[in-house]
Order: structure tokens, then sequence, then C-alpha cells
């Protein structure tokens, strides 16, 4: 897993052909917005989240984001537990998203 700034989160996200980007937010905070071509799986959901993250795949690289940075970088260690290699923490969160929303 690895934290990147904003800069860093998009600026690696805008050459990679391979990425999905993962909002682990709820329902309720997806409402407020989203940042363009996410897939929202809420954290929250406890199994029904890891059951969720099987069915991706792990040959992907995940840029994933919550409100704050705090639960995307949990999602990001429960990902690196799970087999994949590659998952992208964005520092901040949406919250201080300066980007695109949707």
């Amino acid at each position: 897993m690895a934290d990147l700034s904003q800069q860093d989160w998009e600026a690696q996200l805008e050459k990679d052909s391979n990425a999905v980007i993962l909002d682990v937010r709820t329902e309720e905070e997806v409402e407020e917005g989203i940042i363009p071509n996410s897939i929202n799986i809420d954290i929250y959901k406890g199994q029904e989240f890891v059951e969720a993250l099987e069915k991706l795949d792990k040959t992907k690289n995940y840029y994933v984001y919550c409100r704050s940075g705090a639960r995307s970088g949990q999602a990001c260690t429960i990902m690196n537990s799970l087999g994949f290699d590659n998952a992208f923490n964005l520092q901040g969160g949406f919250m201080n998203w300066e980007g695109e929303t949707a």
C-alpha cells in the first residue's frame, strides 16, 4: 500500500491504463459526490466488503479513497492481505479533493 498526496495520486492515475478508482464510503457520503468513474464498495459492510473485494480483478491497480483517508488506508491494508499488489490510498480523502467530481 502507498499513501499518495492528491497530486501524486492524480498524476499516477492519469498515466495508468490498468487503473480502478475505488470509493469505500457509505451511500450517504457518495450522494455528496464522487470522483468520476469510481466504483463504490462500503467498507462498513464488513464481510460483504471483503466478499465484494474478492470479486475484483487482482491484476488491476486500485486507487482508493474515503472521506478523510483513514478508511481507505484500512481498505488498502485489507486488499493487500487478500492478494492485491497495488492499492494506493488518497491522503486527505474526498474532503480535500480538488479535482473533478460527479
